[in-house]
């Protein structure tokens, strides 16, 4: 797998992989992952793909800048301009974009922000950031607490995770799974999370990233939603019939009020489909972006 480190227009330096050829696919992974998170389902997509896999800025190998008072550093808006320099370092105009989770948030604020550079777009287990919180219930919240406590105010869900990172780390992928266990996760891939919850630097850039989705994404989202702006692009929404978007009632129903055309298709697993449930996300992907 090919490495490169690209410099964003802000100066941050995003480490993307590359691996096959074909037309270019962009597979964005979410937190507290990786790229690695996408690598069970690769085989079959860069059998006739160029699979681009960059780490978000603040995850993997990727450079992780201090935050701002406004907290727009980790916005997906700003990372979405990374895909952008992504795009133009490696020479490509278009490319398709799927995303999970977080890079769920990014890819569907580049296809809102940037249609000009997207072809087709998946979207893996989120509804929109606004109608997330507009969901919240008694019960999303004790699924979903980790939004409210890593958007709190620094250093305090960082000094908590701080002083047991492994322990917060196998939590929550095990809590977040069918079978309630880290069975599902690479063991070289676990190592790499575990290292990334455990440097302290990263640690405060996946807050931030909470932080910009409570005090910036959501206004930006509910600013498109009310100049009624849409996603053009075909799109896939996969969501795991166990995960997070089917806490939220219909999800799909959702994502149909902010795109014009949308498939949608549920997996039998938890929030990480494609570690849990590779060969069903594969071959979804692979026929849509066929």
């Amino acid at each position: 797998m090919k490495r490169h480190d690209i410099l964003a227009d802000d100066g941050t330096r995003i480490a993307v992989r590359e691996i096959g050829s074909g037309p270019p696919l962009v597979l964005l992974h979410g937190f507290p992952q990786n790229h690695r998170c996408w690598l069970p389902v690769v085989p079959v997509l860069a059998a006739t793909r160029r699979c681009i896999l960059p780490d978000l800025r603040g995850y993997g190998d990727s450079d992780a800048p201090a935050d701002d008072a406004d907290h727009t550093v980790y916005s997906k808006r700003r990372m979405a301009r990374d895909l952008v320099a992504v795009l133009d370092a490696l020479g490509l105009d278009r490319a398709d974009v799927a995303g999970h989770d977080r890079g769920a948030r990014v890819a569907y604020r580049f296809a809102l922000d940037h249609p000009d550079r997207l072809n087709r777009l998946a979207i893996l287990e989120v509804i929109p950031t606004v109608a997330f919180w507009d969901a919240w219930s008694a019960d999303l919240a004790q699924k979903a607490y980790h939004w409210n406590m890593l958007a709190q105010p620094a250093p305090f869900p960082e000094r908590l995770i701080g002083a047991d990172p492994t322990f917060w780390l196998d939590w929550t992928l095990s809590a977040w799974t069918l079978t309630r266990s880290l069975a599902p996760f690479d063991a070289e891939a676990m190592t790499s999370y575990r290292a990334q919850a455990a440097d302290p630097e990263r640690l405060t850039a996946m807050c931030a990233d909470y932080r910009a989705g409570f005090h910036t994404d959501r206004g930006i989202d509910a600013a498109d939603r009310a100049a009624g702006r849409k996603i053009a692009a075909p799109m896939l929404f996969l969501w795991a019939q166990h995960g997070f978007p089917a806490s939220t009632g219909d999800p799909a129903a959702i994502w149909r009020d902010w795109a014009d055309r949308v498939i949608d298709s549920p997996v039998p697993s938890g929030h990480f489909a494609m570690e849990e449930a590779p060969q069903k996300v594969a071959a979804a992907l692979d026929a849509f972006f066929d």
